[in-house]
């Protein structure tokens, strides 16, 4: 009982309710970031003949609509449409419910064409749980427990990321993904001003294989409350911006959700 205690009152610790509304302002203003700009070639999908078109396993039990020239853009504004009103705080519970099934379809038409991008799942699961927390002002200091399970349930999102896709790099590609070549692969071909130079020390690249690992291994040292979670949290936002300075490769819906963390 005590650990179930213990358990429950990291899960549904009162957190203050503003983390909520600044949470929701940011997530659902970067939609519009991320369809009309980051991942503007989903919309494309809409006149892609349909044969190509193989939805992933939820695409296939549930009655979900395909992509094509009618049902993309009516997802699209829908979904711009209620981003917008969530993004002002207005109708949470309903407007964030369309948001978050609204977005699941538009990843649906996008990820449904042989690659699936792993940095969408804290994404999603932020959309999913902020309507739960209701109501919520950017001013608003109150703590609860509703606030508390869906900030919780977005950080365990993001802290899984990082785990898995170690556990992944190791399940495809085994030891040799932190000795072999693989940062060098991505210089070669998305290198930057930053980047190219260390085509000529391959032996910092295979250093950062190693240091990538252990960070993802590490990675539920972000729910560590004080110091080590501050730290690990800075670690993150500094790996992702280095990544994209030297190689153009940034998760942004997963970056984003690293919002979380932040008082």
């Amino acid at each position: 009982m005590t650990v179930w205690r213990q358990v429950s009152g990291w899960w549904f610790g009162p957190l203050p309710r503003a983390r909520i509304a600044w949470l929701r302002t940011f997530l659902y203003l970067f939609i519009f970031v991320d369809v009309l700009v980051t991942t503007s070639w989903v919309a494309r999908h809409g006149q892609i003949p349909g044969e190509l078109y193989d939805p992933l396993f939820f695409g296939r039990v549930l009655p979900l609509p395909s992509p094509g020239p009618v049902a993309t853009p009516v997802v699209e504004v829908l979904l711009l449409a209620c981003a917008a009103v969530g993004a002002a705080g207005r109708f949470p519970r309903l407007a964030g419910s369309a948001v978050a099934v609204l977005y699941a379809q538009w990843m649906f038409f996008a990820m449904s064409y042989g690659k699936v991008d792993h940095d969408r799942v804290g994404f999603l699961v932020a959309l999913a749980v902020l309507p739960t927390a209701g109501a919520a002002h950017w001013n608003d200091d109150s703590e609860d427990e509703s606030a508390g399970w869906a900030i919780r349930a977005i950080q365990v999102a993001v802290v899984l990321t990082y785990f898995l896709a170690a556990f992944a790099k190791f399940r495809f590609g085994g030891l040799d993904w932190a000795t072999g070549a693989t940062l060098m692969r991505s210089v070669i071909r998305r290198g930057t001003v930053l980047g190219d130079p260390l085509q000529e020390v391959p032996w910092i690249l295979t250093a950062t294989q190693w240091f990538i690992v252990v960070f993802e291994l590490s990675s539920p040292l972000l729910l560590v409350k004080g110091r080590i979670g501050r730290v690990m949290v800075i670690i993150a936002l500094v790996f992702h911006a280095v990544t994209y300075a030297t190689i153009k490769i940034i998760f942004f819906p997963h970056v984003m959700c690293l919002l979380s963390f932040l008082p």
